[in-house]
C-alpha cells in the first residue's frame, strides 16, 4: 500500500525527470543552432583594400585640365569669299583630301577664263615672232638684211616668249586660287571646332575649322606663375579622369608656354600621357597631380571611403593576418575624393577601402584578388 508520503515522493521524482529531459532538449537545440551559426560564419566577408606605398616628392598639387591631341590643325581658306557649303559637323571623322567647306568661286572662275584668253593671245604672238625670226634669219644668211635688223626680230621673239611665260604663270596662279575655294583636310582626324557657317563671308587666313589629328593624347592645364619652377623640376605626374573612376595614368611634362596668358596670367602646360588608355577620349576632364622633386615621402593618400569615424578621431581598418583591426590616424588635406594621412600608417599597411561600417574588431576577412 502506497502511503501519501511515498506518493508525494513519486510525483516529485517524476517532475524532476521531466525537467531534466526538457533541459537536455533545450541544450541539444542550442548546440544545434550554435553549430549552424558557426557554419554560416565561416563565409568570410570580401573586402577591397589598398596597400600603403610611399609617394615621391615633398608636396603634391592638383590641376584641372582637358584631354587634347598633341597635334591640332586650324584650317583656313587661302582666299576670301562667301561660304556656300559646309560638309562636316562637330565630331565628324575626316580623311586627307576631304572637302570640308567651300566658298563662292564665281569671281575666281571668271579670272581663270580671262587668263586662259591671255595665254592664247600670248601664244599666238609668240608663234608669229618665231616665224618672223626664222624668216629673217634666212634673209640674213643670204646677206639681204643687216645684223641690226635681225637683232630687232630676235628681241621681238624674246619679248613674246617672256610674255607667254608670264601669262602661263598668272593662269596657273588663278587656277590655284580656284582650288583654294575648297577647304580640304591634309590629315586624318576629328573635327573639334567649326567657326563659320553657310552664308558667312570669311577672309583669307581666318580659322574656320579645327581638326584634331589621330595619335597621341595629352592634358592641357593652366599653372599659376608662382608654381612654374615646381612644374619644371617635376619628375612625373599622376593623372585621373572624372568620367573614368579608378583609371590612373602616368604622365610627364612635355611643354611649358614661354609667356603667361594675358587675361588669366597663367601658363599653359602640356602633360603627355606615357601609357594612354583607349578609354581616354578627347575633351574629357582630367586632374593632374604634380609632385615636387625630392626624396621619398611618408605622407600617403587614401580614399575617403576608407575612413571609419565614430567620435572625434578618424580611424581605418588595417588587415593583419586576415583579420581587421581599428587604427587611429591623423589626417591632412582633402581633395579628389582622397585624404592625406599625416600619421598612423606605415608603408606596407593594408587598409580596407570599402564597407568599413560593416566590420567589427578582430573579424576575419578575405581580400579581393589583386588588392594587396
Amino acid at each position: 500500500m502506497i502511503t501519501p508520503g511515498k506518493k508525494k515522493k513519486i510525483i516529485i521524482g517524476g517532475m524532476a525527470g521531466v525537467i531534466v529531459c526538457v533541459c537536455l532538449l533545450v541544450w541539444f537545440l542550442y548546440q544545434s543552432h550554435s553549430n549552424q551559426t558557426n557554419a554560416v560564419g565561416e563565409t568570410l566577408p570580401l573586402v577591397r583594400t589598398l596597400t600603403i606605398t610611399p609617394t615621391v616628392g615633398g608636396e603634391q598639387y592638383a590641376y584641372a585640365g582637358e584631354v587634347k591631341s598633341r597635334h591640332e590643325s586650324q584650317l583656313a581658306f587661302q582666299v576670301g569669299g562667301k561660304v556656300i557649303a559646309r560638309n562636316v559637323e562637330l565630331g565628324s571623322a575626316v580623311k586627307p583630301g576631304q572637302t570640308l567647306m567651300q566658298i563662292d568661286a564665281k569671281d575666281v572662275e571668271q579670272s581663270v577664263v580671262s587668263q586662259q584668253s591671255q595665254v592664247a593671245q600670248a601664244k599666238s604672238q609668240l608663234q608669229l615672232a618665231e616665224q618672223n625670226l626664222k624668216r629673217y634669219q634666212q634673209l640674213f644668211l643670204e646677206d639681204v638684211i643687216s645684223r641690226s635688223q635681225l637683232e630687232q626680230y630676235q628681241t621681238a621673239y624674246d619679248i613674246a616668249r617672256a610674255g607667254h611665260e608670264q601669262t602661263l604663270a598668272i593662269h596657273k596662279q588663278s587656277t590655284h586660287q580656284l582650288d583654294y575655294t575648297r577647304l580640304k583636310s591634309d590629315k586624318s582626324g576629328v573635327v573639334s571646332a567649326i567657326n563659320a557657317e553657310v552664308g558667312q563671308v570669311v577672309g583669307p587666313g581666318q580659322v574656320v575649322v579645327t581638326v584634331v589629328q589621330d595619335g597621341e593624347r595629352e592634358i592641357e592645364i593652366a599653372v599659376p606663375e608662382n608654381r612654374i619652377d615646381t612644374i619644371r623640376a617635376a619628375s612625373k605626374a599622376k593623372i585621373t579622369f572624372w568620367a573614368l573612376p579608378g583609371v590612373t595614368v602616368e604622365g610627364k611634362i612635355r611643354e611649358i608656354a614661354p609667356m603667361a596668358d594675358a587675361v588669366s596670367r597663367t601658363y599653359k602646360v602640356r602633360v603627355a600621357l606615357t601609357q594612354a588608355s583607349a578609354q581616354v577620349r578627347l575633351g574629357m576632364t582630367a586632374s593632374v597631380q604634380i609632385h615636387e622633386a625630392g626624396g621619398a615621402s611618408s605622407i600617403p593618400f587614401i580614399p575617403l571611403s576608407a575612413l571609419y569615424q565614430t567620435g572625434a578621431t578618424p580611424q581605418v581598418w588595417v588587415v593583419s593576418q586576415d583579420a581587421v583591426h581599428l587604427r587611429p590616424i591623423r589626417t591632412g588635406i582633402f581633395g579628389n575624393d582622397q585624404v592625406q594621412v599625416l600619421s598612423g600608417l606605415n608603408a606596407g599597411d593594408v587598409v580596407v577601402t570599402a564597407g568599413v561600417h560593416k566590420l567589427r574588431e578582430g573579424q576575419k576577412v578575405k581580400c579581393m584578388a589583386g588588392d594587396k
